[in-house]
């Protein structure tokens, strides 16, 4: 895929998910650098301001989808991502969750406390099992993750099949 292509999809998909744009394309370059990438590098690849890559790697870091990499030597930082697609998916549901759900929950609650009406007590019921629910997901292993929403087993994301033992039969 072209690199104009990937770093539109990217700032798309980062929008969608809550991500400021500059936020999407720092992470785009970080992700799919071979090596951690310094913020000066950043600036190449995604093709915006010094200053828009600062505040997107704030924004990164306060969701936690980037770490900072030092080389010994070196003062600069660089950044690096997890690698693997559901150990993202799990942080993006983790970050959703306490940014979007939560607070929903909060102000519908607030709303049922002042009396409002049963359809937001119905509302409020449903999004607090929604929530329950995501938070488990958040909080599973990503080859557990894999496996439970591809329905695939743990040699699809890579790790060994744990083998049964045979029960004898006295």
């Amino acid at each position: 895929m072209p690199d104009e292509a990937t770093r539109a999809m990217f700032a798309e998909l980062g929008t969608s998910l809550g991500l400021s744009r500059p936020a999407a394309l720092c992470f785009a370059a970080i992700w799919r650098a071979a090596q951690a990438p310094c913020a000066d590098d950043l600036v190449l690849r995604a093709g915006i301001s010094r200053s828009n890559v600062s505040t997107a790697l704030k924004e990164l870091r306060g969701w936690g989808l980037i770490s900072i990499a030092r080389v010994p030597g070196d003062r600069r930082e660089y950044f690096a991502a997890p690698s693997g697609p559901w150990a993202l998916i799990r942080q993006i549901l983790a970050e959703r969750q306490r940014r979007v759900l939560a607070p929903a929950l909060d102000r519908l609650r607030d709303l049922q406390a002042a009396g409002a009406g049963p359809e937001i007590v119905d509302l409020a019921d449903a999004l607090q099992a929604l929530a329950e629910w995501q938070e488990k997901l958040a909080q599973l292993d990503p080859a557990d993750l894999a496996a439970l929403v591809g329905g695939t087993g743990p040699a699809d994301t890579g790790e060994p099949k744990k083998k049964k033992k045979k029960s004898r039969k006295s």
